[in-house]
């Protein structure tokens, strides 16, 4: 069967991947971000995962507005990457597990959730920047990857509650999956930020802290808020909380917090990055 081993939750700034390309790692603005990532790179070796499953908002690369999914699954061998018109270099295309993604749409779709299935899909920076971080010096992306969307964009939003129930439906169908898999859970974007409006710039860094304690201990905290009351917190785009709050939802109930890291601000947002072991992987099964 497979074994979910942990997650790994970290914002998505596209300003990073300028960062990387310009290899400014070492610029002071930069260097507080980037010394955030030695030690998740560490676990993610010691966790040799097989394949992530990565939950994440799209920003237009698939959908837009007049056609916007609430929740929506890739079911393709392979994701490419396109420019999205940030001026960042495309990276490689990562290949993807049909099987276990045709698994987790089932999985849902029995439990209740009506998703999109996406046999055709590209990868914008929310998967692709994650990744660049997690593993800079791989030739080749070492995992496979299921991608799974999160209306983060257009009222209205799901609410934190039913995203910690998408990832724990989500974390059931990696346990019944019948192959042996190493499977790591990836929650990407925020923390706080608001990038538009009267409120432009705005982040909130007791909440974000809040956040980061409670996604460890106590995730149903955070399901208790509306999707208004997230949006009134930590910021219109800090709403992509919502994709830490789904990989959260899928490991079980004891974790062990391996790492966490905390910088503002990148680009006028709060950045994040949080590493939980799963310690319980068979309540996630039940």
């Amino acid at each position: 069967m497979a074994s979910l081993v942990g997650a790994v939750m970290t914002s998505h700034v596209p300003a990073i991947g300028r960062a990387i390309a310009k290899n400014l790692q070492q610029d002071p603005y930069w260097k507080p971000f980037f010394d955030g990532y030695p030690r998740a790179r560490a676990w993610l070796a010691e966790a040799k995962p097989d394949v992530v499953v990565a939950f994440y908002n799209d920003h237009g690369l698939n959908y837009f507005l007049d056609t916007l999914p609430t929740f929506g699954v890739g079911a393709a061998a392979e994701y490419a990457n396109a420019d999205e018109g940030w001026g960042i270099p495309t990276l490689a295309p990562v290949g993807g597990h049909p099987d276990l993604s045709w698994h987790i749409v089932e999985t849902l779709v029995d439990a209740e959730f009506d998703v999109t299935t996406c046999q055709k899909m590209l990868v914008d920076h929310a998967v692709t920047l994650p990744m660049a971080l997690l593993w800079p010096d791989a030739d080749a992306w070492p995992v496979k990857i299921v991608p799974i969307t999160i209306n983060t964009l257009q009222y209205p939003f799901p609410s934190p509650g039913r995203c910690l129930k998408l990832g724990q439906a989500v974390g059931r169908a990696i346990a019944s999956f019948d192959e042996d898999l190493r499977v790591a859970v990836l929650g990407t974007g925020g923390l706080s930020h608001q990038l538009d409006g009267t409120r432009a710039g705005f982040i909130n860094k007791a909440f974000d802290m809040m956040s980061l304690e409670a996604l460890v201990g106590d995730p149903d905290r955070l399901a208790r808020y509306s999707a208004l009351d997230i949006v009134r917190e930590a910021g219109a785009q800090g709403f992509e909380l919502v994709n830490w709050i789904a990989a959260r939802g899928a490991l079980g109930g004891r974790v062990e917090k391996v790492h966490a890291h905390y910088h503002i601000p990148i680009s006028n947002t709060a950045a994040g990055l949080l590493v939980l072991e799963n310690h319980d992987r068979v309540a996630v099964a039940a």
